[in-house]
């Protein structure tokens, strides 16, 4: 079993700083209390997670398949119950790809292998959280979606 640890300390007010294996840090905060944030907060780093994950799976599978992307970007939408502990309840993430000659079958193949067996932070989450997603291709050419699907 692998072993990870995160240091994380206390700056001031609700800041924090982070840093784990890769020693880089990273900068949290809240809008507890009315506090202004000055970053993310620990729930928005979830969700950015949650992307980066799925998404560097997509890149690194799409790359074995010689598929040559102009652009990929994801959206990935949180709802939160209302009452604490405020936990995500349903999450959405919509991945956006463009590129010539960009296979639909190749793309959904992608985000089905790193839903249901590469991103740890999508396995980790789904069993308490509703999770769906959908992706569009555009065609670099012609500036036109040529696909647009659910999941």
């Amino acid at each position: 079993m692998e072993s990870r640890e995160a240091t994380i300390r206390h700056i001031r007010g609700l800041s924090f700083v982070g840093k784990a294996g890769s020693n880089h840090w990273t900068t949290i905060d809240s809008s507890h209390n009315g506090n202004v944030p000055a970053a993310n907060s620990p729930m928005e780093l979830v969700l950015i997670a949650l992307g980066a994950c799925t998404g560097s799976d997509v890149v690194s599978i799409l790359e074995k398949k010689r598929v040559q992307l102009s652009m990929f970007e994801m959206k990935v939408t949180g709802e939160r119950a209302k009452k604490f502990p405020k936990v995500y309840t349903k999450i959405h993430i919509e991945y956006g790809f463009a590129g010539d000659n960009i296979k639909e079958k190749d793309v959904a193949h992608a985000i089905e292998l790193s839903m249901t067996k590469y991103c740890s932070v999508s396995t980790m989450i789904k069993n308490s959280v509703e999770m769906t997603y959908s992706f569009s291709i555009m065609d670099v050419d012609s500036g036109e979606r040529k696909t647009m699907r659910a999941c």
